[in-house]
């Protein structure tokens, strides 16, 4: 009986694949569902994978895309070939900690809720004492209660969104979630933040366990290493696909959830900033161009928050968090600017 099912997509991670690979296969019992599929690598993740099956004889089920399709593309063909109650979806470049398996089928035997929620640590090649007192040996991806089963939507929902950590590798989920149509957003940026806050809508329990499983790579080519207009348009638009389903639902209580409310303006707010900060950067951008995004932007945060900016700005005073409400108001003030004459 499978009842997880570990979704591994590859491209081009030929030095990483393998210790992936080798930490979930030191851990997967017999019930455990690995699949790995090779999204047309150019270099020779392909055949490696073949190797590594060969160490693994059964254990693994490989798969290969006729052509490149993107990320959001290699998970939603493995989410269709998966059979485990439970998904868990790791990218090729990081690797499960130790323990992490059998963690997740200790609070699945005795809870079962919908979805698990895990910390990470940030892993670098070569780790300074900044990185360390920065805390990134235990990054926490949820504020909320711990150790507990909880049906408590409204709070999941906040939990997630106050810390700012959407990615799919720390949120397993019930399989039966994604039934009804879910997926990944094919050729989309910050595919994990239009993707999981809808996931989560759909669970009806969830539980916290406040422990890093996944050690997760820092790499130089990360999307926010290399921005460009593409990627900051689909990071100001991120949270409209929670916006709508929010509305679809016609739940008032939920709508209304002060905590909901405040997380999610909050996390709207990062994501103009950082869309904002993209644009300040861009000094050879013509400026009819960089005058309609910073536009657009604003308009991303109009429609897709709860709060208003103003609003906003008030809830971070209440909180003491002035600085911040300073902060959004330059950058606010910034992006009208940018249709000003000189």
């Amino acid at each position: 009986m499978t009842w997880l099912s570990i979704l591994v997509p590859v491209y081009n991670v030929v030095p990483y694949l393998e210790e992936c690979l080798q930490s979930v296969m030191d851990q997967a019992d017999a019930g455990v569902q690995v699949l790995v599929l090779d999204d047309c690598s150019t270099d020779d993740s392909w055949a490696l994978m073949q190797q590594l099956d060969q160490r693994w004889p059964g254990r693994l089920q490989l798969m290969q895309h006729e052509r490149n399709a993107g990320l959001s593309a290699a998970r939603n063909t493995m989410i269709e070939a998966a059979t485990g109650d439970y998904l868990w979806f790791l990218d090729s470049d990081d690797k499960l900690l130790p323990g992490a398996i059998a963690g997740l089928s200790a609070i699945v035997k005795q809870h079962a809720p919908d979805a698990v929620l895990c910390d990470f640590s940030v892993w670098r090649e070569a780790p300074r004492l900044k990185h360390r007192l920065r805390g990134e040996a235990h990054r926490h991806s949820f504020q909320g209660p711990t150790l507990q089963r909880s049906q408590d939507r409204g709070a999941l929902l906040a939990g997630l969104l106050r810390t700012g950590q959407l990615h799919a590798w720390s949120k397993i989920s019930r399989r039966s979630l994604w039934d009804a149509g879910l997926r990944f957003p094919a050729g989309r940026y910050f595919e994990d933040m239009m993707t999981m806050p809808q996931m989560a809508l759909r669970c009806s329990s969830f539980y916290y366990h406040p422990q890093p499983w996944v050690a997760y790579r820092q790499r130089a080519n990360s999307i926010l290493a290399s921005m460009t207009p593409a990627k900051a348009a689909d990071q100001s638009a991120a949270l409209w696909p929670l916006a709508q389903a929010v509305q679809a639902l016609q739940d008032d209580a939920l709508r209304n959830d002060g905590r909901l409310q405040f997380a999610w303006a909050h996390q709207a707010a990062r994501n103009l900033i950082g869309a904002l900060r993209f644009l300040d950067r861009q000094r050879d951008m013509p400026p009819a161009q960089r005058q309609a995004l910073a536009q657009q932007f604003l308009a991303d945060f109009g429609r897709i928050s709860p709060l208003s900016l103003p609003a906003l700005r008030q809830a971070y005073v209440r909180r003491g968090w002035v600085l911040r409400a300073w902060k959004l108001r330059s950058w606010e003030q910034w992006a009208r600017q940018q249709g000003a004459p000189a």
